[in-house]
């Protein structure tokens, strides 16, 4: 406020040159509302504002008892700081009894308000700015929010995805199970439980994972691989005993057909290396066979075990070796 009620009428703001301190701290937990908000003084300011601002962003309302727009304001700022649970505190100031820390600071309209971090003023606003605006200078302040339900959501499927990288399948999906139950369409484990349920041979379940995904769940990369690695698992099903199959190849290690699917029933089974050497075989035996099949599942296969695994590197190396020899 300002005019000729306002002693402190002009403008505030020369000397903010302070940069924002986004690192600062965030509280473990929500202190109680109480600790959150609190009244200072010119000999009690340098431990409420400037020491606590090295553990966490300080806002300092300067208010008062005649500026009306003071008493708009500060009910709004107590409501945003009380809900920002932690991530920044309020201590207000009385210019009419604590004149000098609002001159040093050169604020001479009121309300303002001034933010520190690690014991400097950083940022701050003039006015009865709407609750909005006080929001937006918060996150600007201390960062955006944490949303605990995602982080705990995140949590979980890193839990549930190193289950699987150990092979323990059953347990991760379970977990990427309960990620679905609490978000239901989440790409992410949606993927998790249908690869863990391929791994298990419980391909039946992964297929009604996989058919009732969303739209936009479905263009995601790993639901996109998981529904290839199915599509391959159910392929592999349809050949049959791959103990018949060995015995066509003892007898006749040239029967392309055979090594063909044998390779993606290895697939299947998990067997990668096996399943590369089936299928190089048949390049360097017959590059014409099934119109190049073998070199077409192969790259398939790359897809699907990703550009990273030893398998696919150790075969690409092999496959262009032989293309280009």
């Amino acid at each position: 406020m300002s005019g000729s009620q306002n002693p402190y009428g002009g403008s505030f703001g020369a000397q903010m040159t302070g940069t924002v301190n986004y690192g600062a701290p965030a509280a473990a937990a929500a202190p109680p509302a109480g600790d959150l908000i609190k009244d200072t003084t010119t000999a009690t300011f340098s431990r409420d504002v400037l020491e606590a601002s090295r553990q966490q962003p300080v806002l300092v309302d300067f208010w008062a008892p005649w500026c009306g727009p003071c008493k708009q304001l500060t009910p709004i700022l107590e409501k945003v700081v009380t809900e920002a649970a932690g991530r920044v505190r309020l201590v207000k100031m009385n210019i009419d009894d604590h004149p000098s820390i609002a001159g040093q600071l050169g604020i001479q309209s009121i309300p303002a308000v001034i933010a520190f971090s690690a014991g400097r003023p950083v940022d701050g606003f003039m006015g009865a700015v709407p609750e909005s605006q006080i929001r937006q200078f918060i996150d600007r302040i201390a960062g955006p929010a944490v949303d605990e339900r995602q982080a705990e959501i995140d949590a979980v499927l890193a839990e549930a995805a190193a289950l699987a990288e150990a092979g323990d399948h059953e347990n991760a999906a379970g977990l990427f199970g309960a990620v679905l139950d609490a978000e239901p369409g989440h790409a992410g484990a949606i993927a998790g439980l249908a690869g863990s349920l391929v791994e298990l041979g419980r391909l039946e379940e992964a297929r009604g994972v996989l058919d009732g995904v969303p739209e936009e769940a479905a263009k995601d990369a790993a639901v996109a691989a998981v529904q290839k690695k199915l599509g391959l698992f159910e392929e592999a099903r349809k050949f049959g005993d791959p103990a018949e199959l060995e015995q066509r190849l003892a007898a006749d290690a040239d029967d392309h057909d055979a090594r063909l699917k044998l390779a993606k029933i290895r697939n299947a089974l998990g067997d990668r290396q096996a399943a590369a050497d089936h299928l190089l075989t048949i390049m360097r035996k017959d590059r014409a066979f099934d119109d190049d099949g073998a070199r077409r599942e192969l790259l398939q296969l790359f897809e699907v075990w990703g550009a990273k695994d030893p398998v696919t590197i150790n075969a690409r190396r092999r496959l262009s070796s032989m293309l280009f020899s």
